[in-house]
């Protein structure tokens, strides 16, 4: 059976994104780089994977990506309505309509299409985010690989957004980066 994995940036104090959606202060850079490169290629953008060399790296843990409508929405306001052409796309929403044939609309219940779509065969499900559909998610989260950054936000989206449930995880690995970042993989209890 196939992992949901939420693979996501957070800052040390647990947010994902500034108040606003910003996410800029996650610098791509150093030894970091280059191990997201090597390890997880498949979740940079399509438009980026070119320009960093790995525009035919095949897919290294995921086949498919899901998001919520905030975060396809940047993708959106830049004119790209296929963020992830190299993944099976879906975006969870009740409001957005289809713009783009490789990016499928879902507007039923998330946890349902997750189970349906660990069934299938293929490799890892990426949640990619954000907050909302996490915490819709959290039941069939099997594993979260957290990349911590060294920055302190205040405020702005949280990693989940939910209601309190209290959900083991266990850690099975941390990574510091010369960038002052850490990657901690955790797989559920």
């Amino acid at each position: 059976m196939r992992k949901l994995t939420y693979y996501i940036a957070t800052s040390v104090d647990g947010f994902i994104a500034g108040p606003g959606g910003e996410f800029d202060f996650f610098a791509f850079e150093g030894d970091l780089a280059a191990a997201i490169l090597a390890e997880y290629p498949e979740t940079l953008p399509t438009h980026a994977r070119e320009p960093l060399g790995i525009a035919s790296a095949p897919n290294a843990t995921f086949d498919t990506v899901l998001m919520g409508r905030a975060t396809y929405e940047p993708a959106l306001a830049l004119g790209v309505t296929s963020p992830y052409a190299h993944l099976r796309q879906y975006v969870f929403s009740r409001t957005l309509e289809q713009r783009d044939p490789a990016v499928e609309i879902v507007a039923g219940d998330p946890a349902e299409f997750v189970r349906d779509l660990k069934r299938q065969d293929g490799l890892g499900i990426w949640l990619c985010g954000g907050a909302t559909l996490a915490g819709h998610l959290i039941g069939e989260i099997d594993e979260l690989v957290v990349k911590r950054y060294p920055v302190v936000l205040g405020t702005g989206v949280p990693l989940f957004r939910a209601p309190f449930a209290v959900t083991g995880f266990a850690l099975r690995d941390t990574r510091a980066f010369s960038t002052g970042a850490t990657i901690s993989t955790y797989a559920k209890h």
